[in-house]
Order: structure tokens, then sequence, then C-alpha cells
């Protein structure tokens, strides 16, 4: 236990994961009522719209109008989701909060089907978002690598390939001036194994020991708070999660498979064993109560069902 963490970032994606899939169309203001409930749980930062084509993805046709209806709470990051220049452009017109961040996938299929780029394409698409960084001075803060864990086109992905990427990501930050951070490992197809989490962090962090490791996990067949312990164990604190776990990648998962780990479970999970959140789990059970409403279908969640400690043990 001695390299776990004594607290976490959590990171919630759950708007722009969730509404992103929904076959409901969802009102443009139900979507802010989740958001503004979030923050005063205790969320530091949500992910909140995603500016991306509305006629591959009509879930967020209304991405501009939550941006703008949204009422900002203090201390909270309101980020949203570009894949392109444009989609950065879009965001910066707005009020949401500009994290400088840079994306690549480790399987080239999936790269494709997601955003119709090559890797090699990608990586010159990070050059103009490494460019506008520059030029506004917004710091860089993290390098995201999708699939890190395994792609539902191509199988799994070898760990010395995400190593690999990780090297792309440095030294495309290097090009700008920009020193790297830390790095965020998808597995945006939920093939992700304890494992597996292991040995990919292990080999990164044997040639990078001082860059932040984070985590994005999808829940797709199980294994979503087994492969967060296992990245915990390893000292990684930061962790990309949705309320109820609401999401899934729209190119990536099956009809009816869960999306990310569930923010409430994972806090759950954490604050029984002694690392601090920084959020009011009974609230935020609220909030995955009201994400199921709004969606209007089952959500994955576990502790928004059973509760946190019995009564009988609560004293």
């Amino acid at each position: 236990m001695s390299d776990v963490p004594k607290s976490v970032d959590i990171h919630e994606e759950g708007p722009r994961e969730g509404f992103q899939i929904s076959v409901k169309p969802i009102a443009t203001t139900e979507k802010v009522k989740l958001i503004e409930a979030l923050a005063e749980s205790g969320v530091k930062q949500i992910d909140s719209v995603a500016l991306v084509d509305p006629k591959r993805v009509p879930g967020w046709a209304d991405a501009d109008d939550v941006a703008r209806l949204i009422r900002r709470r203090p201390g909270v990051r309101y980020t949203g989701l570009w894949l392109n220049y444009r989609g950065l452009e879009r965001a910066a017109a707005l009020p949401l909060d500009i994290i400088g961040v840079i994306r690549i996938t480790a399987s080239e299929t999936f790269s494709v089907r997601n955003t119709n780029r090559t890797i090699a394409q990608t990586i010159d698409e990070q050059r103009k978002w490494l460019g506008f960084y520059r030029e506004r001075n917004i710091p860089l803060e993290w390098g995201y690598i999708m699939t890190a864990f395994g792609c539902n086109y191509e199988g799994d992905i070898a760990p010395e390939k995400v190593k690999a990427m990780v090297t792309q990501l440095v030294t495309l930050a290097d090009e700008f001036g920009y020193p790297l951070p830390g790095v965020v490992l998808a597995d945006t197809v939920g093939m992700g194994t304890p494992q597996k989490v292991q040995r990919v962090i292990g080999m990164i962090r044997e040639t990078w020991p001082n860059l932040q490791l984070g985590t994005h996990l999808h829940d797709t067949r199980g294994t979503g708070l087994a492969n967060a312990w296992a990245a915990l164990s390893l000292g990684v604190h930061q962790f990309d999660t949705t309320v109820g776990g609401l999401g899934g990648c729209p190119f990536a998962s099956s009809k009816g498979a869960p999306g990310n780990i569930c923010t409430e479970d994972f806090v759950y999970m954490c604050e029984e064993m002694g690392i601090a959140t920084g959020i009011d789990l009974e609230r935020l059970i609220e909030c995955a109560r009201l994400a199921e409403t709004i969606v209007g279908h089952p959500l994955s969640g576990k502790v928004m069902k059973a509760g946190t400690r019995p009564k009988s043990l609560a004293a």
C-alpha cells in the first residue's frame, strides 16, 4: 500500500460522455442541470460538452448553448472535448476553461474510425493545437493516449507501442517548448485488465519516473474498478470518471455496454480506503439518480442503488 496516493484528483466526464451516445434526445436545460448539480457535490473539473460534428454526434448539437447557460461555481473548471482545430477554436470562443491537452491513439484503425485521421495526420493536427496554446500562453497539462490497453478493431495493444506513443507526445511537446507534465492512459474500449494496466504503467514509470500519470478507464467488460485499483497501487492519482457510469465511445462500445468507471463507486472505494477525494458522496449519489432520470434508463452505478454504509454500521 506504500505507493497508494493519499488523495486523488477526479475529472468528471459524465455530461460529455453520457449525452454523446444517448438515444433519447436530452433537453439543453437538463444537461445544464446535471452539470450544475455535479459542481455542488465538490467535483473540481467537469467535462461539460463535446465540440464535435453534430452530424456524427447529434447528442451534442447544442454544445455552444449548454456552455453559455452554465452558472459557474467558483473553483470548478468547466471543460470541453474537441477533436480538431475547429473544435478548439469553438471552445475558446465559449465560457469554458481551455485545458492544454494533446491526444493520439495507439490503434491506427480506431484513430481513423474515431476522428477520420491516421496517427500521422493526428500528430500533425496536434501541432496546430500546440501552436494555439503557445500563442495564447495556455499551459500544456496532459497528453492522452487512446486505446492504450486494447482496440476493438485491432485487439491487444503491446505495451511497447504505448511507450512509443509516450515518446511521441514528449517529442511533440518539446517541439513547441513545452515540458509534458503528464500522460493519461485511456482504456477507450474497455479491454484493460489489472495486469495490463500495471504492465503499461510500470514500463512508462521506468523510462519517465517524474511523469505524472492518469487514467481514463471504461467499465465495458466489468474490469473498470479493478483496473483503477491497479493504477492506484502504482501511485496514479488522476482519474477520469462519469457519474452513474454514464457514457461510452460511440465508435467503440456495443449498445447497452457500460460507460466509464462510475464516479460515486470510485469515490466510495477511495474514501473507504482512506484516500481523500474532496467530494460529498451523498450529494454525488443524488447527481447519479438525477442522471438516470434525465437519460431515462437504468445506469450501471452500484452505490447509487445500494447506498453507502448500512445504517447499523454507520455509527
